[in-house]
């Protein structure tokens, strides 16, 4: 754990259209942490040193240059508004070797992870970016362990994160580990986030793992069950809810959907669980208020689903910093 007294200089690589909240997310995280115990300096690092653009037009002051910038803490490399490999220029790739060395440790935001992966920084390690671009940062790199449904990553010295909000996720897990959970809350409740999703978390619900509904049939049956997913429905229920058959209503699911309406409804209540799991009720009071009959009921879906246990998931996920050094001795 990081002295308050120490100084800790975390080097953001900006560029041309370099997405804003990718790399304002986490310095803001940085920043607050030192109201409190942290004692971090951020610096926006460009290719040379000058201006560059963000995703949303503003223009941004560069502190340094790759040359400049001297040893640091932490390196931040955050994704684009464009698509890899569109901003992956030599310059960016440049810099980013430049100032990997001079770091104790990595990050990637979104589609950072693409950089890493050009350098071989991700060679066989475990690795996540933004579900848009997991399938393609596997394809492109095989020899990434690339998990699609996580948040973030971390593996050795080197972090990876989904993008975005989950940025914000990574800077806190970073803080904590720098200098303990309540530093990290006190964080997080300053910036009135939650603390903390967990590395290992699906990167989307159950609501948005999938396509939008496209009939008013199917749309009606969704809007009900994600009302009161604890209800006891059964597929005759919910058919005759819209005034359709079960196997007219199966159909329709299937076909919009992926599921059927059963299905639909039993991962929606896994969502509500788990959620409920992760704000810090017993298994038995989420079993209870996701709509589960009992706990044994929701211990045979996380194994089935997680091949965790519903207590072991929430063991796992309940700190980062442990979560962290449990992976990283399996």
């Amino acid at each position: 754990m990081a002295s308050r007294g120490r100084r800790q200089r975390i080097g953001i690589l900006v560029f041309d259209y370099v997405k804003m909240l990718d790399f304002a997310g986490p310095a803001e995280v940085f920043v607050e942490a030192n109201q409190t115990a942290g004692n971090y300096e951020v610096v926006l690092v460009s290719p040379d040193g000058k201006p560059v653009q963000t995703s949303i037009g503003a223009r941004v002051e560069a502190g340094s240059d790759p040359g400049g910038v001297g040893e640091l803490d932490t390196l931040v490399l955050p994704g684009s508004e464009s698509a890899p490999p569109a901003f992956i220029t030599p310059a960016v790739l440049e810099a980013a070797r430049t100032l990997v060395p001079r770091a104790r440790r990595v990050t990637s935001i979104c589609s950072g992870a693409f950089v890493l992966a050009e350098l071989g920084l991700l060679d066989g390690r475990r690795a996540t970016t933004h579900w848009k671009f997991t399938g393609r940062l596997a394809k492109e790199y095989p020899s990434v362990l690339v998990e699609p449904d996580s948040i973030f990553v971390r593996d050795g010295n080197v972090y990876s994160s989904a993008g975005v909000v989950a940025g914000i996720d990574l800077g806190l897990a970073l803080v904590e580990e720098d200098h303990g959970a309540d530093a990290a809350r006190a964080v997080a409740q300053s910036l009135l986030v939650y603390l903390q999703r967990a590395g290992g978390q699906s990167q989307f619900s159950a609501q948005l793992a999938g396509p939008a509904p496209r009939t008013p049939v199917v749309r009606t049956v969704v809007d009900l069950i994600q009302e009161d997913p604890t209800r006891p429905f059964t597929a005759q229920d919910l058919a005759d809810h819209v005034r359709v058959s079960v196997r007219h209503l199966a159909r329709r699911f299937r076909e919009e959907l992926d599921a059927t309406p059963m299905e639909y409804l039993a991962g929606i209540r896994f969502e509500v669980a788990r959620a409920k799991l992760d704000g810090g009720a017993t298994v038995a009071q989420a079993a209870q208020l996701a709509g589960y009959g009992n706990a044994e009921a929701l211990r045979r879906a996380f194994v089935a689903r997680l091949g965790i246990s519903p207590l072991r998931y929430q063991q796992r996920f309940r700190s980062t910093t442990t979560r962290g050094n449990q992976e990283l001795s399996h």
